[in-house]
C-alpha cells in the first residue's frame, strides 16, 4: 500500500524558497563578503571568468549560511469519497523570515499532535529543505520543531520521505530534478513559468512575493504527483 494510504501516516508535502541574504554582494556587512569570497572559491574554480560577486548572485540563495528563506508551502492529500486524490495547500511567504519560520513552525506544532505518525515529503529534501529549515531556525534563535531536530538519528529514525531517493532505488551517485523526474514520469512540468535561479531578481528587484508562492506551491503539488505515480494511484486533478 502506498504511504499516502496507510492509516496510521500523515504525510505533508513541502517546498522551500530562498534568496541570497542581500540584493548585492556589497551590501553584505564586511565580514560575510570575507567569508562568502572564500566560500565562492569552489564556484570560480570551475568558472574561472565568475567573480566573488558574480557567484553570489547565482549561487549565494542555495547556501544556508548566505540565504534565508522566503516562502515555504505545504500541501496534504486527501481521498475523497470517489478515492480520487485533493491537496489543500498552505503558503508562509513574507519579506521577514523570522514571520516564515514562526508561522511554518506553529503549523507543524498542531500538524504533529494527532497520534498518527506524521512525516514530511519533498524532492532532495533531505539534502537541501531539511538541513536548511534547520540551520534558518538556528541564526534566527527560534525553536527548532522536533520533526527537524535529527542530529545524530539514524535514517530510518528520521520523519523525512525523499522524492528523490524513492527514485534513486539505492544509486548515490545521480541528482535527478524535480522537472525531469515529473517529465519521465508523464506529469505536468512546475516550472512553466520560472525555476529556482530566478527566485532571486523576483524576490529583490520584482519583490513579487505572490509569484515565488505560486511557484512554490506548484513544486509541491508536482512532489506529491510524483509519489501518487510512484505509488500507482490516481494524480491530482485540475493541477
Amino acid at each position: 500500500r502506498s504511504i499516502l494510504q496507510k492509516e496510521t501516516i500523515d504525510l505533508l508535502f513541502l517546498d522551500i524558497e530562498t534568496a541570497p541574504l542581500a540584493p548585492q554582494f556589497d551590501q553584505l556587512s564586511p565580514r560575510m563578503q570575507v567569508l562568502w569570497i572564500s566560500k565562492s572559491k569552489k564556484y570560480i574554480r570551475q568558472d574561472e571568468t565568475l567573480t566573488p560577486e558574480e557567484a553570489f548572485l547565482q549561487n549565494a540563495g542555495i547556501h544556508a549560511e548566505f540565504s534565508h528563506v522566503v516562502c515555504i508551502s505545504c500541501g496534504y492529500v486527501r481521498f475523497n469519497e470517489h478515492g480520487a486524490p485533493e491537496i489543500s495547500m498552505k503558503s508562509y511567504c513574507d519579506e521577514q523570515e523570522e514571520k516564515v519560520l514562526q508561522e511554518f513552525g506553529d503549523m507543524l506544532e498542531k500538524f504533529t499532535r494527532a497520534k498518527k505518525e506524521r512525516r514530511v515529503c519533498a524532492h532532495n529534501g533531505k539534502e537541501y529543505d531539511y538541513p536548511l529549515l534547520g540551520r534558518r531556525y538556528e541564526v534566527r534563535g527560534l525553536k527548532i520543531h522536533k520533526v527537524l531536530q535529527v542530529q545524530g538519528k539514524k535514517p530510518w529514525e528520521t520523519p523525512f520521505v525523499d522524492t528523490m531517493e524513492l527514485w534513486k532505488f539505492g544509486d548515490y551517485k545521480s541528482y535527478t530534478s524535480l522537472d525531469l523526474l515529473a517529465g519521465i514520469l508523464d506529469i505536468p512540468s512546475p516550472k512553466d513559468d520560472m525555476d529556482g535561479s530566478q527566485v532571486r531578481a523576483v524576490f529583490w528587484e520584482e519583490k513579487d512575493l505572490e509569484r515565488i508562492k505560486i511557484y512554490c506551491e506548484k513544486d509541491v503539488v508536482t512532489t506529491a504527483q510524483v509519489v501518487l505515480r510512484m505509488s500507482r494511484l490516481p494524480l491530482i486533478a485540475n493541477t
